[in-house]
């Protein structure tokens, strides 16, 4: 059971991660999970948000506390090469919020004040907002589409003028996720419930019906599974 909870991967951070870097994987993941965010997207029940969410502040309360952690990374096995201050100014190249928006948002989604509500509105339109040359062509092939591979998202989103970082920001899912997302890579996903919330996030920032996308995704991630 614990193995398949191992809660740095819930937090989307490396176990060499710094205080901050727990601090900031902790922010993301409930902006990700938070109501206000299954409503936009309307991907989970209330009880898989809830499960979710209860994971999220598990993992957070044992990651944050220095000895919790220790106790957790040496009955697992981890951290070994790491001591305590080495972690705290360990490099993070696994973290995805280095860009200025991204830390805008973070700040955004944990200290918003009252009179600051349309300035996240108007950050949150950019974000969003899609700037490409349609082809004819590629929209039809869109529109008839029924099966929506790993290339075939790629695909479109290369089309629609997006890169992999800047999904990793409309989104909140690592571009760690979105690759393996795009590759396929069956053994590297998370659970089947993470993997068709990104999926279905994927096709909503590209102005798919996520719906669709996301079943037919999860369709052919069983099918590869045999």
């Amino acid at each position: 059971m614990e193995k398949q909870k191992n809660y740095y991967d819930v937090l989307e951070i490396p176990p060499s991660a710094t205080q901050e870097d727990i601090q900031q994987g902790y922010v993301r993941a409930k902006n990700a999970y938070s109501m206000d965010s299954l409503a936009l997207y309307s991907l989970m029940t209330k009880e898989e948000c809830d499960s979710i969410l209860n994971l999220i502040e598990e993992a957070y309360s044992i990651i944050s506390d220095p000895i919790k952690r220790q106790q957790y990374d040496e009955a697992r096995g981890l951290n070994k090469n790491f001591s305590y201050h080495e972690r705290q100014t360990a490099s993070d190249s696994f973290t995805r919020n280095d860009s200025p928006d991204s830390k805008l948002d973070a700040q955004l989604g944990t200290d918003t004040k009252p009179n600051e509500g349309n300035v996240k509105r108007i950050v949150a339109s950019k974000k969003f907002a899609l700037d490409y040359q349609e082809n004819p062509e590629m929209e039809e092939k869109i529109t008839q589409a029924t099966d929506f591979t790993g290339d075939f998202l790629k695909e479109i989103r290369e089309y629609k003028n997006v890169d992999i970082l800047r999904m990793s920001e409309m989104t909140k899912v690592s571009k760690t996720y979105l690759k393996y997302i795009e590759e396929e890579a069956i053994t590297k996903l998370p659970a089947t419930v993470y993997v068709r919330g990104f999926v279905y996030q994927y096709a909503k920032c590209l102005k798919l019906n996520p719906e669709m996308v996301a079943s037919s995704y999860l369709n052919r991630i069983k099918e590869l599974k045999g």
